[in-house]
């Protein structure tokens, strides 16, 4: 069992619309917390994401009362910095209260709504409630279908995140009409550089790969890894991703030399771009030494193996289900090593891990 090394199947808004109306809102001080937020989060900063937004919280309550949509907007970038981290059970009771709240203020057929439903079934998704996600998942498309025509790109976000879901189930023929619709509406969009298309590129391809239709895979990915690299520059951390993308499809092909030098290059990125203990460092890490594996590298994997672990041990939680992956690949490593007393220590711990997720 590996990591997830693609982009997830959804085109994610994660964090609700937050331009402040001083007047109204939630205040000058919110605004600039929320940006800091934002800033922290795609630095990989997640600890200290999470106490700043905890403050822009407190700030929203004290200026506009408990009912407001921006104290809505703060519980719901706080939940999305817990899903983040894997506690769940901290994101579930502030998302819902940031939807009943959106519900109240702005009627239950607005875009909104549909944005706090999409967060909502991304945290019962990301725990494999496919059930309590997808009805979710239907009426934000629902209702961005109705508030904004069937052409746009909301309404593609919408696709995207049903496809998603229907995809991990296997529910295939499902979930391959609506990724290609949502990306029909991106190019129809007429914007070639569009991040919002590179997403739609990479989960067609994705679905392919799930399928072992790697040739139809590949320009799906190529593609993307140009959008991305025209629009935010070769070093940005989505361009990481994008080559990690590329790379597993060929690591997957066995054409290991051109997999070696993407996920090389993919590490490099993350590992100046964010922080050194974020979580998408271990999944490079990991998926290099997957690769090096796979070659029968062991004493180069090993070390990968090892940092990748003490990194989501520090950044998630010793339980959760990042962590047992790396464990089980390090299992597999010293089974092949004849280490079998140190193979079987750790598989009774990712056993552990697995019994309560």
């Amino acid at each position: 069992m590996t990591l997830v090394k693609f982009l997830s199947a959804a085109l994610i808004l994660l964090f609700l619309n937050t331009t402040a109306v001083f007047a109204q809102g939630a205040g000058y001080e919110w605004d600039i917390l929320n940006k800091e937020v934002m800033k922290l989060y795609r630095m990989g900063n997640l600890d200290r994401a999470v106490k700043v937004a905890k403050k822009a919280l407190e700030v929203a309550r004290e200026n506009v009362g408990p009912d407001h949509t921006d104290v809505a907007t703060s519980l719901n970038n706080l939940a999305e910095l817990y899903r983040t981290q894997g506690q769940y059970a901290h994101a579930e009771p502030l998302l819902k209260r940031s939807l009943a709240i959106m519900e109240e203020a702005r009627g239950p057929d607005h875009t909104d709504v549909a944005t706090s439903l999409n967060n909502l079934a991304l945290l019962y998704y990301a725990q494999g409630q496919f059930n309590q996600a997808e009805p979710l998942y239907r009426r934000a498309l629902e209702i961005r279908e109705k508030a904004l025509g069937s052409n746009h790109s909301a309404v593609a976000v919408s696709m995207n995140n049903l496809a998603g879901l229907y995809h991990a189930q296997g529910q295939y023929a499902q979930a391959e009409p609506l990724y290609k619709r949502a990306l029909e509406i991106m190019e129809e969009a007429r914007d070639p550089d569009s991040i919002e298309l590179a997403t739609s590129l990479s989960n067609l391809a994705f679905f392919y790969v799930a399928q072992g239709q790697y040739k139809q895979a590949e320009p799906f990915y190529k593609r993307e890894l140009e959008i991305r690299e025209k629009a935010l520059g070769p070093n940005h951390p989505d361009v990481a991703t994008s080559l990690n993308n590329l790379a597993e499809l060929y690591r997957t092909q066995g054409r290991y030399t051109q997999a070696e030098f993407l996920f090389k290059r993919s590490l490099a990125i993350r590992e100046k771009a964010l922080a050194p203990n974020h979580t998408a460092v271990a999944t490079s890490l990991n998926n290099l030494a997957l690769l090096y594996y796979a070659r029968g590298q062991y004493a180069q994997a090993e070390p990968l193996y090892k940092r990748a672990l003490e990194i989501m041990e520090k950044a998630l939680t010793p339980d959760h289900p990042s962590v047992a992956t790396i464990i089980e690949n390090l299992v597999k490593l010293y089974r092949a090593t004849s280490r079998f007393k140190e193979a079987g220590r750790l598989e009774q711990r990712a056993a552990a891990i697995r019994s309560v997720i």
